[in-house]
């Protein structure tokens, strides 16, 4: 199976490409990085990073991009004009962008998610049965810590705890969400859903989901110790989306745990 990796030149692409060539199923490709930078013309993993976005698509099976949103939506229209599928890492998209995802994958199966680590998508899964159990009688916090590069907050991976804790509890998370909290802010309202951000060093990736009750309070915790978590994830959904067709996918469907 032929692969290609978008942002190559980066630390995230540095790692997918390891673990490609780990792996004796897997070739790579082709290697994309933005036109004019560093890596352009950069031998990686056997091959020469490109800018040519047609080239490197067309030489591959699928593509796995943990880029910036501007950079993956041109990414995307080229594997839907091509017909190749796509593993999308990437996060801080806004509605509009995500609505451009949702119509390119109507053409190309697209496999989208906040998160690739495995055990982060086990998270996802236990968050949500522990908001149906628990109820309106726990108060939801999350907690999200990154290395100090990261641009977007909360994480994507935050964000989407706080929508699966939300449909579980049937609670409208854009109107709950609760950004940090600063001076005389008052009370904690019932149904809110805080999320806080850390931001600092090398830390890798690490959330917690807070459910605060009366006498007892229930923590779930997961921590990324290295990128390669989030690597391995991706190469399993791109090995997953062989034989698929057209649709918006996640990890749940690739660990099959709707």
């Amino acid at each position: 199976m032929r692969l290609a990796v978008a942002g190559a030149g980066g630390r995230m692409g540095a790692t997918l490409i390891e673990a490609i060539g780990s792996d004796g199923a897997l070739e790579l490709a082709a290697a994309l990085d933005a036109p004019g930078t560093a890596p352009i013309g950069r031998d990686v993993g056997g091959v020469k990073v490109t800018a040519d976005v047609d080239a490197a698509i067309s030489a591959c099976d699928v593509l796995i991009d943990f880029t910036r949103p501007e950079g993956t939506l041109k990414h995307v229209e080229a594997c839907r004009r091509l017909g190749k599928g796509a593993v999308i890492g990437t996060t801080g998209f806004s509605p509009s962008q995500l609505t451009s995802i949702r119509e390119a994958s109507a053409r190309t199966p697209i496999v989208l998610s906040p998160n690739f680590a495995v055990g982060v998508n086990v998270l996802f899964a236990l968050a949500g049965n522990a908001a149906r159990a628990l109820g309106d009688a726990y108060d939801v916090e999350i907690l999200e810590a990154h290395h100090r590069h990261k641009v977007d907050a909360p994480s994507g991976t935050a964000l989407k705890l706080g929508e699966i804790i939300s449909s579980s509890l049937k609670r409208d998370v854009a109107r709950e969400a609760r950004h940090g909290r600063h001076g005389d802010v008052g009370p904690r309202t019932a149904k809110e859903i805080g999320f806080h951000a850390v931001r600092g060093g090398d830390i890798v990736g690490e959330h917690t989901v807070f459910f605060a009750g009366v006498g007892e309070r229930l923590e779930l915790t997961v921590r990324s110790q290295s990128r390669m978590t989030y690597a391995v994830g991706a190469v399993r959904a791109a090995k997953w989306l062989r034989g698929r067709g057209p649709g918006l996918y996640d990890m749940f469907d690739v660990l099959g745990l709707k």
